[in-house]
């Protein structure tokens, strides 16, 4: 019986470089390692994110592929790849989830569990 999984791990940071408290503007990445658990090669088609602020201010995002990517990933492979993201305050979260559709037309969905954007130093 065919198995249709991606796993995802995120890794986060915060970049002082390119960001300007005294505007209330912090810049994060997201470094998203995304692997075929399943039995099927599969392609990510394209992803929606929920990102929200310590203030409750909610974006979405909604988009094909990934930084300009559609990979099809064989069972086992993996891909990783970075992006970024720019909050008005020095926390807050994410979530979403990647569409997807395997080598045989079985359409799937691929939930990204919430993740905490944060500076350094900030969680107690």
């Amino acid at each position: 019986m065919a198995v249709y999984d991606f796993a995802v791990t995120v890794r986060t940071q915060y970049l002082p470089e390119q960001s300007d408290p005294s505007r209330t503007n912090y810049f994060f990445t997201y470094s998203i390692t995304i692997k075929n658990t399943g039995t099927v090669p599969a392609q990510l088609i394209s992803r929606h994110w929920v990102i929200t602020d310590a203030n409750n201010q909610v974006q979405e995002v909604r988009g094909l592929g990934v930084v300009g990517h559609q990979p099809l990933l064989k069972p086992g492979e993996q891909f990783e790849y970075t992006s970024g993201t720019q909050l008005a305050t020095q926390q807050g979260s994410m979530f979403g989830e990647y569409f997807c559709v395997a080598e045989d037309g079985h359409q799937f969905e691929v939930k990204i569990p919430e993740f905490v954007l944060s500076l350094p130093r900030t969680l107690h």
